[in-house]
């Protein structure tokens, strides 16, 4: 056997457990886990001290490309993504033109090819009842919708994205449990924001800290109402479903009941939810922190659920906005774009709270990678350090402590909340698909080099 790259020395996370052993790599593939005293020839990477992962494959990416490029772009998505140990990323439709179309996902598809330094899927908006067998077909992974119209601007959540009707919610599910594939929903309740929101706008409150108690107002109820619905539905369509945004008790509970129910649901939690969510973000950072509020009994329940199951995935929602576009929220935060960049540090995080006793590192290991290759189609390639599939790995070190800057951030947006905050887990090297792409601290990635998951 023909081995082009040795990973030797390291800390080994496979799923059965940690190991001491030299990864041997062939043709884009782990071709073996063996003794450090086996021969072999090849390159040879120094792993030693260091943890030896998969990479994360995230499946809730926004590289605003096309339409939104002033913001980021698939290229510039694709380097944090190597920057941050992300292997494989899965696209968002909230773009201009929206993913609606058989037409808008082969254009989308093109752009990856020309651009993207790590592999790569798409999920198109699933509106159109007409297109999801095309779409589906064409080799997506899962079908994404928001059950939201945006009050006071047109975007992030564009038209032609949303549907929050619940008949046409059950007929999609219909459609798409034909496919077999995933459908990703942005649980919303519409009408019941509409009152909320319409009360705190009409006493003058366009506040960063009004727009975080309005979207958590009553524990969340504009969450678990939509959650409960679309757990409803998807029991009686058999639609296989995946539920964004995770942040509050009572709809991790109830993902809990469903699963022992047997309801096909999966869900995750973005990099805001455990790292970016208190109430002293809010208070420093404004619009910067928001995406959301996550009160301090429901950040426990988000942590409960990491660790126990419930909660599947772990996802970026890696969402950039310029700093224009983020200043007006200080006075207009219904009219600030929401979101938060996050795919370049995730995974850094997510590690550093394994040096502080807050996740075990199988479990990090299973939400970033395993549990998402599984759950999307891409269990026999990817999602495991194990001989036969892709060589994604990530080499970690737990040694080297660095501080988050803004001067590191590989965005176009030039910032992060995260600015200032110290992380014990240093991301030293990525391969994807035994092609190194990241050397500690460059970007050696080749645009293109990003195949279709």
């Amino acid at each position: 056997m023909a081995v082009d790259l040795r990973i030797s020395g390291g800390t080994v996370v496979t799923p059965a457990g940690s190991v001491q052993a030299d990864v041997l790599v062939s043709d884009g593939k782990i071709a073996g886990l063996v003794d450090s005293a086996v021969p072999t020839g090849g390159r040879v990477v120094d792993a030693a001290g260091k943890l030896v992962l998969p990479g994360m494959i995230d499946v809730h990416v926004h590289t605003r490309e096309p339409g939104f490029t002033h913001k980021e772009d698939i290229l510039t998505t694709s380097r944090q993504a190597a920057a941050g140990g992300v292997t494989t990323i899965f696209g968002m439709p909230n773009l201009n033109p929206p993913t609606t179309t058989m037409q808008s996902l082969e254009e989308v598809f093109g752009l990856y090819e020309n651009s993207c330094i790590v592999d790569w899927n798409h999920n198109p908006a699933a509106t159109l009842p007409d297109q999801a067998a095309l779409m589906a077909k064409a080799g997506i992974r899962a079908f994404k919708v928001y059950m939201v119209v945006d009050t006071g601007r047109t975007y992030p959540h564009p038209a032609g994205t949303g549907m929050h009707d619940h008949g046409d919610l059950l007929r999609m599910m219909d459609t798409i449990a034909g496919t077999g594939k995933r459908f990703i929903i942005h649980p919303h309740d519409q009408a019941l924001m509409d009152y909320i929101e319409g009360r705190y706008l009409e006493r003058g409150e366009n506040t960063p800290a009004a727009y975080a108690q309005a979207y958590a107002e009553r524990e969340g109820v504009i969450w678990d109402t939509a959650i409960d619905v679309v757990l409803r539905l998807a029991e009686a369509s058999g639609c296989p479903i995946h539920l964004a945004h995770m942040q509050t008790r009572r709809s991790i509970d109830a993902v809990r009941r469903a699963k022992a129910r047997g309801v096909d649901v999966t869900c995750e939690v973005n990099h805001w939810g455990p790292f970016l969510s208190k109430w002293e973000h809010v208070e420093r950072l404004g619009p910067y922190a928001l995406s959301y509020w996550v009160p301090d009994d429901a950040r426990a329940a988000i942590w409960e659920g990491m660790r126990d199951g419930t909660i599947d995935v772990c996802a970026s929602d890696h969402a950039p906005h310029t700093r224009e576009e983020k200043e007006i929220g200080w006075t207009q935060m219904w009219s600030s774009h929401t979101g938060t960049p996050g795919i370049q540090y995730f995974y850094p995080l997510l590690l550093d709270a394994v040096t502080k006793g807050e996740l075990t590192l199988e479990r990090v290991v299973e939400m970033v990678a395993t549990a998402p290759a599984r759950h999307f189609g891409l269990g026999s390639t990817k999602g495991a350090l194990l001989p036969g599939l892709d060589a994604d790995i990530v080499i970690a070190d737990t040694g080297k402590p660095w501080t988050i800057t803004n001067d590191g951030v590989l965005s176009k947006v030039g910032w992060t909340p995260y600015d200032g905050q110290r992380c014990e887990v240093s991301i030293d090297r990525t391969f994807v698909r035994g092609v190194e792409v990241y050397d500690e601290g460059q970007v050696v990635g080749r645009p293109g080099h990003g195949k279709k998951a």
